[in-house]
């Protein structure tokens, strides 16, 4: 879970000014917790207190207007509709991480990432998208070698992962769906070789910067282990603290290094 926040405070400064590199200052002035840590953050506290996503959704939006959420998925919060709208954008998968370490079968894992999602994104893709994210976080968290990984990827979900970064990241742009963004953060993190460098090339594709680092992030902490900490406290530190207090929670409950 942390992972994946860490990852949207790193790329929050270049989400709307896009960078083709993975040289940059990893914390900024600018860098700040958006709309991925926040939703990541409900479903931690709908793991936790076995509560409705749902109302979480809306509740957590209620306290964070000004996160940077999505146009349709602010509209439907705003409203406090109770409908899925059909998306298959991204957001489903950025938000789906402490599904990811809360069971101990990949199938649970799957049924309750499609749970997660289906609550506003109910389309296909969108339900996939997060179920991939989260089945590869049980998977590296289970020890499973990243060509395990991304075979099991590629089979189920029928992503291709197998294109590197250098020839993605020349015409790649800003892409908000499941499908033009998963797999692309998959590949940051085949590519890693640790946390921070998964974070980094995520970023440096130029595209959905905080949303590619926070899946990116999400799938390296359960591979590598505990975040650098540097990474971690400064992750921390730049939460308010119901959210610091949430994501702890979260981490010793399902005991997340």
């Amino acid at each position: 879970m942390l992972g994946a926040i860490a990852g949207d405070i790193i790329g929050s400064p270049y989400e709307w000014r896009p960078i083709k590199t993975s040289q940059f200052p990893l914390f900024s002035a600018g860098s700040r917790f958006t709309d991925d840590t926040v939703l990541t953050a409900a479903v931690a506290e709908c793991l936790l207190t076995d509560s409705d996503y749902t109302e979480a959704y809306i509740k957590y939006f209620s306290t964070y207007p000004d996160a940077g959420y999505g146009g349709r998925f602010f509209d439907w919060a705003r409203t406090e509709a109770r409908e899925p709208y059909g998306s298959f954008g991204n957001g489903s998968a950025m938000r789906v991480s402490p599904v990811g370490w809360a069971f101990d079968t990949l199938e649970d894992v799957l049924v309750e990432a499609g749970r997660s999602a289906a609550a506003t994104h109910d389309h296909q893709e969108g339900i996939k998208g997060a179920q991939a994210i989260a089945a590869a976080i049980f998977l590296a968290r289970s020890s499973q070698s990243k060509d395990e990984i991304s075979a099991y990827i590629e089979d189920k979900f029928e992503y291709n992962v197998s294109i590197p970064l250098d020839e993605i990241r020349p015409s790649y742009k800003f892409e908000v769906t499941c499908q033009g963004s998963v797999p692309p953060a998959f590949r940051a993190f085949l590519e890693a070789d640790d946390y921070e460098d998964a974070v980094r090339k995520a970023i440096s594709l130029g595209g959905d910067s905080d949303t590619l680092a926070c899946m990116a992030g999400a799938i390296a902490h359960a591979f590598y282990g505990a975040l650098p900490p540097a990474i971690a406290d400064e992750a921390l530190g730049r939460l308010d603290d119901r959210l610091r207090l949430v994501t702890s929670e979260f981490m010793a409950a399902f005991k997340v290094p």
